[in-house]
């Protein structure tokens, strides 16, 4: 008598999620990838629409910044009843800031993300690691062009006189959103590296801090002692408000210009592929 056997079906392996590999954004064709940057930055400016309150900071940050520094410290820095002229230099100045402080809220973001599993997500999808950062910086730069336009408002609505052209003023925000865009990397960087967002925050702070005061954004270098004064010409912050500055009221672009140029593409061409190396690697 013959027997038949039956061969077992082959035992089936759970699948694993597709893990992140350092060639994703090689396979990935340009156009998928502006796609996926498209749909990503949607995703993002939904969560605002739903979540209205993270727009407080860029809508109220160059109110209150704007008239403390002028009905506070005006009259200290340029006299008394020289408002309209401490406007003058301080609107350009404060637009460099205000992409500084924007771009520290990326890092606090990336982080919240991870701590959510939102990035894990994201890492098992088929598509280039680096669109998910850039969609948040897309995002991110739109707040920033927001808050710089209120700031202008306010500036206006306060004396601020634009003696070249509207083709400077935009120039000085283009410069600036440019400006604020490289930062978002070291910040996206810090995020990733960083266990908690408070701490990024913190760490964040103590870098800002000594940037903004120590430059030419809201006092004149020539009043500052001589060890201070070498550290402000070095501060990118100077460079940008001083070009800035020689963009929307006149004065000397060229060099200012020249040097925040260098400044935006250095760090983007240093941090960009640390952050998306890192943002490949964290577990």
């Amino acid at each position: 008598m013959s027997t038949t056997t039956v061969d077992a079906p082959a035992q089936q392996t759970p699948s694993r999620p597709r893990q992140a590999t350092g060639s994703d954004d090689v396979r990935i064709g340009l156009r998928a990838n502006l796609r996926h940057i498209g749909a990503l930055a949607r995703r993002n400016m939904l969560q605002i629409k739903a979540d209205p309150e993270s727009m407080f900071d860029a809508v109220l940050m160059p109110i209150i910044f704007i008239l403390l520094f002028v009905y506070v410290f005006g009259g200290a820095m340029f006299g008394s009843g020289n408002q309209e002229a401490y406007v003058n230099y301080l609107v350009p100045g404060l637009m460099a800031m205000m992409g500084l402080n924007i771009a520290m809220a990326v890092g606090t973001g990336v982080n919240d993300d991870f701590k959510k599993g939102v990035m894990d997500r994201f890492r098992t999808m088929p598509i280039a690691r680096s669109s998910v950062l850039i969609a948040k910086m897309v995002v991110e730069v739109g707040r920033m062009l927001v808050a710089t336009t209120i700031l202008l408002i306010m500036g206006f609505i306060l004396g601020l006189g634009i003696s070249t052209s509207v083709w400077g003023l935009l120039a000085a925000v283009g410069l600036s959103l440019t400006f604020g865009a490289s930062l978002m990397w070291i910040f996206i960087l810090l995020g990733l590296t960083m266990k908690t967002a408070q701490a990024v925050q913190g760490v964040a702070m103590l870098v800002l801090m000594p940037l903004q005061f120590g430059s030419s954004i809201f006092a004149k270098p020539t009043t500052m002692p001589g060890w201070l004064q070498s550290f402000t010409d070095y501060n990118p912050l100077s460079n940008l408000a001083d070009a800035a500055r020689g963009l929307m009221t006149g004065g000397p672009v060229a060099h200012s210009a020249l040097m925040t140029l260098a400044w935006s593409v250095g760090i983007t061409l240093v941090m960009a592929p640390l952050a998306v190396a890192k943002f490949r690697k964290r577990t």
